[in-house]
Protein backbone atom coordinates (compact mmCIF):
# COMPACT_ATOMS: atom_id res chain seq x y z
CA UNK A 1 0.00 0.00 0.00
CA UNK A 2 1.31 3.72 -0.65
CA UNK A 3 0.26 6.92 -1.20
CA UNK A 4 1.12 9.52 -3.71
CA UNK A 5 2.73 11.45 -0.76
CA UNK A 6 5.80 8.47 -1.40
CA UNK A 7 8.10 8.06 -3.39
CA UNK A 8 6.24 5.62 -5.99
CA UNK A 9 7.56 2.01 -6.02
CA UNK A 10 8.56 0.60 -9.52
CA UNK A 11 6.48 -2.36 -11.46
CA UNK A 12 9.40 -4.82 -10.99
CA UNK A 13 9.56 -3.49 -7.15
CA UNK A 14 6.08 -5.57 -6.32
CA UNK A 15 6.67 -8.49 -8.53
CA UNK A 16 6.52 -11.63 -6.14
CA UNK A 17 9.61 -14.07 -5.80
CA UNK A 18 7.00 -16.58 -6.86
CA UNK A 19 5.74 -14.83 -9.82
CA UNK A 20 4.20 -17.20 -12.36
CA UNK A 21 3.17 -15.78 -15.63
CA UNK A 22 0.49 -16.41 -17.95
CA UNK A 23 0.56 -13.88 -20.75
CA UNK A 24 3.95 -13.87 -23.09
CA UNK A 25 5.14 -13.99 -26.42
CA UNK A 26 8.27 -15.16 -26.11
CA UNK A 27 8.68 -18.32 -28.54
CA UNK A 28 10.59 -17.85 -31.68
CA UNK A 29 9.33 -16.49 -35.27
CA UNK A 30 5.74 -17.71 -34.30
CA UNK A 31 3.91 -14.18 -34.04
CA UNK A 32 4.38 -10.46 -33.32
CA UNK A 33 6.92 -11.13 -29.90
CA UNK A 34 9.95 -12.71 -30.31
CA UNK A 35 11.88 -12.64 -33.49
CA UNK A 36 14.74 -15.69 -33.30
CA UNK A 37 16.09 -17.24 -30.32
CA UNK A 38 18.09 -14.99 -29.21
CA UNK A 39 15.53 -12.59 -28.71
CA UNK A 40 13.69 -15.44 -26.78
CA UNK A 41 16.94 -15.95 -24.55
CA UNK A 42 17.34 -11.99 -24.31
CA UNK A 43 13.92 -11.79 -22.82
CA UNK A 44 13.45 -14.79 -20.54
CA UNK A 45 17.03 -14.03 -19.02
CA UNK A 46 15.21 -10.69 -18.86
CA UNK A 47 12.24 -11.88 -16.95
CA UNK A 48 14.25 -14.13 -14.72
CA UNK A 49 15.80 -10.62 -13.23
CA UNK A 50 12.79 -9.47 -12.87
CA UNK A 51 12.13 -11.92 -10.49
CA UNK A 52 9.34 -14.42 -12.82
CA UNK A 53 9.48 -17.58 -11.24
CA UNK A 54 7.91 -19.67 -14.19
CA UNK A 55 5.99 -18.61 -17.15
CA UNK A 56 3.09 -20.07 -19.25
CA UNK A 57 3.47 -18.19 -22.90
CA UNK A 58 0.98 -17.59 -24.90
CA UNK A 59 0.99 -17.23 -28.92
CA UNK A 60 -1.28 -15.63 -30.80
CA UNK A 61 -4.28 -17.63 -32.61
CA UNK A 62 -5.48 -15.62 -35.22
CA UNK A 63 -6.63 -16.65 -38.15
CA UNK A 64 -5.19 -15.22 -41.53
CA UNK A 65 -3.35 -13.29 -39.60
CA UNK A 66 -1.01 -16.15 -37.28
CA UNK A 67 -2.07 -19.55 -38.31
CA UNK A 68 -0.80 -21.29 -34.99
CA UNK A 69 -2.47 -24.40 -34.14
CA UNK A 70 -1.97 -26.76 -31.01
CA UNK A 71 0.55 -28.92 -33.04
CA UNK A 72 3.03 -25.80 -34.31
CA UNK A 73 2.77 -24.03 -30.63
CA UNK A 74 3.66 -27.71 -28.94
CA UNK A 75 6.72 -28.42 -31.41
CA UNK A 76 8.10 -24.87 -30.53
CA UNK A 77 7.69 -25.39 -26.96
CA UNK A 78 9.90 -28.74 -26.83
CA UNK A 79 12.23 -27.21 -29.31
CA UNK A 80 13.15 -23.95 -26.97
CA UNK A 81 13.35 -26.23 -23.74
CA UNK A 82 15.98 -28.10 -25.87
CA UNK A 83 17.81 -24.69 -27.15
CA UNK A 84 17.42 -23.59 -23.70
CA UNK A 85 19.59 -26.78 -22.47
CA UNK A 86 21.64 -26.61 -24.97
CA UNK A 87 22.50 -22.76 -24.41
CA UNK A 88 22.72 -23.80 -20.55
CA UNK A 89 19.99 -21.19 -20.14
CA UNK A 90 17.39 -21.86 -16.95
CA UNK A 91 13.91 -20.59 -16.95
CA UNK A 92 10.97 -22.27 -17.03
CA UNK A 93 8.34 -22.21 -19.14
CA UNK A 94 5.21 -23.89 -20.39
CA UNK A 95 3.03 -22.60 -23.72
CA UNK A 96 -0.68 -22.10 -24.13
CA UNK A 97 -2.08 -19.79 -27.07
CA UNK A 98 -4.22 -16.64 -27.10
CA UNK A 99 -7.23 -16.97 -29.19
CA UNK A 100 -8.60 -14.36 -30.64
CA UNK A 101 -12.52 -14.65 -30.09
CA UNK A 102 -14.46 -14.49 -33.45
CA UNK A 103 -16.33 -17.19 -35.59
CA UNK A 104 -13.42 -19.00 -36.52
CA UNK A 105 -12.57 -19.48 -32.87
CA UNK A 106 -16.20 -20.92 -32.17
CA UNK A 107 -16.14 -23.21 -35.36
CA UNK A 108 -12.49 -24.18 -33.86
CA UNK A 109 -13.37 -24.90 -29.92
CA UNK A 110 -16.38 -27.19 -31.20
CA UNK A 111 -14.28 -29.62 -33.20
CA UNK A 112 -11.48 -29.99 -31.52
CA UNK A 113 -9.45 -29.39 -28.16
CA UNK A 114 -7.99 -25.87 -26.93
CA UNK A 115 -4.31 -25.15 -25.88
CA UNK A 116 -5.40 -24.41 -22.14
CA UNK A 117 -2.87 -22.36 -19.46
CA UNK A 118 -4.25 -25.09 -17.11
CA UNK A 119 -6.95 -27.44 -16.69
CA UNK A 120 -9.81 -25.88 -19.15
CA UNK A 121 -8.49 -21.74 -18.40
CA UNK A 122 -7.89 -20.46 -21.64
CA UNK A 123 -6.79 -16.79 -22.90
CA UNK A 124 -8.99 -14.69 -25.19
CA UNK A 125 -9.54 -11.86 -26.88
CA UNK A 126 -10.93 -9.75 -28.86
CA UNK A 127 -10.35 -6.84 -31.46
CA UNK A 128 -9.06 -2.75 -30.17
CA UNK A 129 -11.20 -2.13 -32.20
CA UNK A 130 -14.67 -3.31 -31.67
CA UNK A 131 -15.98 -6.51 -29.71
CA UNK A 132 -17.53 -9.18 -31.82
CA UNK A 133 -20.91 -9.36 -32.60
CA UNK A 134 -21.38 -13.05 -31.60
CA UNK A 135 -19.30 -12.17 -28.63
CA UNK A 136 -22.03 -13.85 -25.47
CA UNK A 137 -22.36 -16.31 -27.75
CA UNK A 138 -19.01 -17.41 -27.66
CA UNK A 139 -18.46 -16.97 -24.71
CA UNK A 140 -21.75 -19.29 -23.89
CA UNK A 141 -20.59 -22.23 -26.14
CA UNK A 142 -17.09 -21.84 -24.95
CA UNK A 143 -18.21 -22.97 -21.32
CA UNK A 144 -20.48 -25.03 -22.58
CA UNK A 145 -17.75 -26.88 -24.31
CA UNK A 146 -16.00 -26.98 -20.72
CA UNK A 147 -13.68 -23.74 -21.00
CA UNK A 148 -13.54 -20.77 -18.55
CA UNK A 149 -12.72 -17.98 -20.48
CA UNK A 150 -9.67 -15.46 -19.04
CA UNK A 151 -10.03 -12.08 -20.97
CA UNK A 152 -6.78 -10.75 -21.49
CA UNK A 153 -6.01 -7.19 -21.38
CA UNK A 154 -9.59 -6.00 -20.86
CA UNK A 155 -8.25 -2.43 -20.16
CA UNK A 156 -7.29 -2.12 -23.32
CA UNK A 157 -10.28 -2.22 -25.13
CA UNK A 158 -11.23 1.68 -25.40
CA UNK A 159 -14.42 0.94 -27.60
CA UNK A 160 -15.90 0.15 -23.69
CA UNK A 161 -14.29 3.23 -22.17
CA UNK A 162 -17.64 5.04 -22.00
CA UNK A 163 -19.86 2.61 -20.96
CA UNK A 164 -18.52 1.02 -18.09
CA UNK A 165 -21.17 -1.47 -17.60
CA UNK A 166 -19.94 -4.00 -20.40
CA UNK A 167 -17.16 -5.14 -18.16
CA UNK A 168 -20.36 -6.28 -15.52
CA UNK A 169 -22.08 -8.07 -18.05
CA UNK A 170 -19.06 -9.87 -19.15
CA UNK A 171 -18.26 -10.48 -15.84
CA UNK A 172 -21.76 -11.73 -15.16
CA UNK A 173 -21.31 -14.04 -18.39
CA UNK A 174 -17.88 -16.06 -16.91
CA UNK A 175 -15.50 -13.86 -17.94
CA UNK A 176 -12.35 -13.53 -15.74
CA UNK A 177 -9.90 -11.05 -16.35
CA UNK A 178 -6.10 -10.67 -16.54
CA UNK A 179 -4.82 -7.20 -16.59
CA UNK A 180 -1.77 -6.86 -18.00
CA UNK A 181 1.16 -5.57 -15.94
CA UNK A 182 2.17 -2.56 -18.03
CA UNK A 183 -1.41 -0.86 -17.88
CA UNK A 184 -0.28 -0.18 -14.46
CA UNK A 185 2.55 2.22 -15.15
CA UNK A 186 0.67 3.99 -17.88
CA UNK A 187 3.02 2.50 -20.94
CA UNK A 188 -0.72 1.85 -23.13
CA UNK A 189 -1.67 5.47 -22.31
CA UNK A 190 -4.24 7.57 -19.99
CA UNK A 191 -7.03 5.83 -21.53
CA UNK A 192 -5.82 2.35 -21.03
CA UNK A 193 -4.56 3.19 -17.06
CA UNK A 194 -7.50 4.80 -16.19
CA UNK A 195 -9.98 1.85 -17.49
CA UNK A 196 -7.12 -0.52 -15.45
CA UNK A 197 -7.57 1.74 -12.32
CA UNK A 198 -11.28 1.24 -12.22
CA UNK A 199 -11.62 -2.43 -12.80
CA UNK A 200 -8.72 -2.58 -10.01
CA UNK A 201 -10.97 -0.42 -7.69
CA UNK A 202 -14.20 -2.60 -8.65
CA UNK A 203 -12.34 -5.84 -7.26
CA UNK A 204 -13.01 -7.06 -11.11
CA UNK A 205 -9.02 -8.18 -12.11
CA UNK A 206 -8.38 -11.90 -11.63
CA UNK A 207 -4.75 -12.50 -12.45
CA UNK A 208 -2.38 -10.18 -14.67
CA UNK A 209 0.08 -11.16 -17.01
CA UNK A 210 3.46 -9.19 -19.12
CA UNK A 211 2.16 -9.53 -22.60
CA UNK A 212 6.00 -9.43 -22.88
CA UNK A 213 6.57 -9.09 -26.77
CA UNK A 214 9.92 -7.21 -27.05
CA UNK A 215 13.08 -5.49 -25.27
CA UNK A 216 10.43 -2.03 -24.97
CA UNK A 217 8.27 -4.02 -22.51
CA UNK A 218 11.00 -5.43 -20.28
CA UNK A 219 12.42 -1.54 -19.79
CA UNK A 220 8.97 -0.26 -18.56
CA UNK A 221 8.84 -2.29 -15.92
CA UNK A 222 11.61 -0.07 -14.35
CA UNK A 223 8.57 2.57 -14.43
CA UNK A 224 7.01 3.75 -11.76
CA UNK A 225 3.44 2.62 -10.85
CA UNK A 226 0.93 5.07 -11.80
CA UNK A 227 -2.21 3.59 -8.53
CA UNK A 228 -2.80 4.97 -5.58
CA UNK A 229 -3.52 1.56 -3.88
CA UNK A 230 -1.53 -1.58 -4.77
CA UNK A 231 -3.83 -4.12 -2.80
CA UNK A 232 -5.59 -5.26 -5.84
CA UNK A 233 -2.75 -5.83 -7.84
CA UNK A 234 -0.65 -7.91 -5.44
CA UNK A 235 -4.06 -10.10 -4.40
CA UNK A 236 -3.92 -10.41 -8.24
CA UNK A 237 -0.35 -11.53 -8.34
CA UNK A 238 -0.90 -14.01 -6.02
CA UNK A 239 -4.16 -15.65 -7.61
CA UNK A 240 -1.40 -16.88 -10.39
CA UNK A 241 -0.14 -19.18 -8.49
CA UNK A 242 -3.43 -20.84 -9.51
CA UNK A 243 -1.24 -21.85 -12.68
CA UNK A 244 1.73 -23.29 -11.11
CA UNK A 245 3.45 -25.95 -13.03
Amino acid sequence: MFSFFKQKPKLKDIIPRNYIDIHSHILPGIDDGSKNLEDTLFLTNAMKKLGFEKCITTPHIIQGVWNNTHEIIQTLEQKTIIDFKNNNHHFTVKAAAEYLMDLEFLKLFQKERLLTIKDDYVLVEMSYINAPMQLYEILFELQIAGYKPILAHPERYLFYFSNFENYTKLKNAGCLFQLNLLSSVGYYGEGVLKLAIKLLENGMIDFVGSDIHHERHVNAFNLPLQLKNSKALEEAFERNNLFNF
